[in-house]
């Protein structure tokens, strides 16, 4: 069949694309406009927080929202730099830990023959349906009966398990061919080894994706500060930042503190899904096939 001269998929522009970019170009600019108002509103000065009519862009940008917010953290008593460093710890521990903790829980799922398997995957689905508010009471007896309070492993151990991140990676690791494993352990690879060398760089997209939704999930908690730790040195930034404006007694000149604080909770969930939203959108597509 000939298309004269033009291709389906032309791998340069070509005038027939046009048609996609006049819907997708507005689409993308109307999507980009929260993220926009985000950047420009901690960089308003007061007077132009409360203006009316509202305004969408900055006129005499400024950093004194910012100056105000680490100024307050060291009136408190404890440096806005520990807080930062609090919430670094945890976040770093529970991305890695989460990740492999799944990883290799969906390989054993997905390849390795026992008793069981079948329930505790159904069990792992089950909990897909919790929301963490209805675990919260068991959770804090656990916590508090094992004498974690008050430790970065409160911040760190509730947020282990990812039921979700659990069930992409089993999925993933399901397309995997059985051949793979059967030929490493035939040249002598144990379990692990396996796991290791032949898994791991197949499934990176999976990775990618429960490496984001594991930071999403504790760089926004504000759960484990608040109902695990009364040692202010050792709250997250989150906390503190959700505190601000009960915290200044005012709401007008805790406005600009919040703004501030709102663009620096939401950068690196904005930076981290730009790097990795390609990996994000391939898990996606596989995890329901079979």
């Amino acid at each position: 069949m000939s298309y004269q001269g033009t291709k389906i998929n032309p791998t340069k522009f070509h005038p027939s694309q046009m048609k996609f970019y006049a819907i997708l170009v507005p689409l993308a600019f109307v999507m980009m406009l929260p993220i926009i108002f985000i950047i420009f509103h901690a960089f308003k000065p007061i007077n132009e927080l409360f203006a009316f009519p509202p305004r969408f862009l900055v006129r005499r940008p400024t950093f004194e929202n910012f100056e105000d917010l680490i100024r307050f953290a060291g009136d408190s008593g404890i440096p806005f730099s520990r807080f930062l460093f609090n919430s670094l710890i945890v976040t770093v521990s529970v991305m890695f830990l989460s990740v492999f903790i799944s990883a290799i829980a969906a390989y054993a799922l997905s390849k390795m023959k026992f008793k069981l398997r079948a329930t505790l995957f159904e069990i792992n689905t089950i909990a897909l349906m919790f929301v963490p508010l209805a675990v919260q009471i068991p959770r804090f007896l656990v916590m508090d009966e094992s004498g974690l309070m008050n430790t970065y492993l409160a911040h760190i151990l509730p947020l282990l398990s990812m039921p979700i991140g659990l069930f992409l990676m089993k999925q993933f690791i399901d397309q995997v061919p059985d051949e793979l494993k059967e030929a490493a352990v035939m040249d002598g690879a144990g379990e692990f080894l396996v796991f290791r060398k032949v898994i791991l760089p197949v499934i990176k997209p999976a990775l990618a994706t429960v490496a984001i939704l594991a930071f999403q999930a504790v760089w926004g908690n504000i759960e484990t500060s608040s109902y695990y730790v009364n040692d202010e040195s050792l709250k997250t930034v989150t906390f503190f930042m959700g505190t601000l404006v009960s915290q200044t007694g005012n709401t007008v000149a805790g406005q600009g503190m919040a703004a501030a604080a709102s663009l620096i909770m939401f950068i690196p969930n904005l930076v981290i899904f730009i790097f990795l939203q390609s990996k994000v959108m391939n898990t996606m597509a596989h995890s329901g096939l079979k």
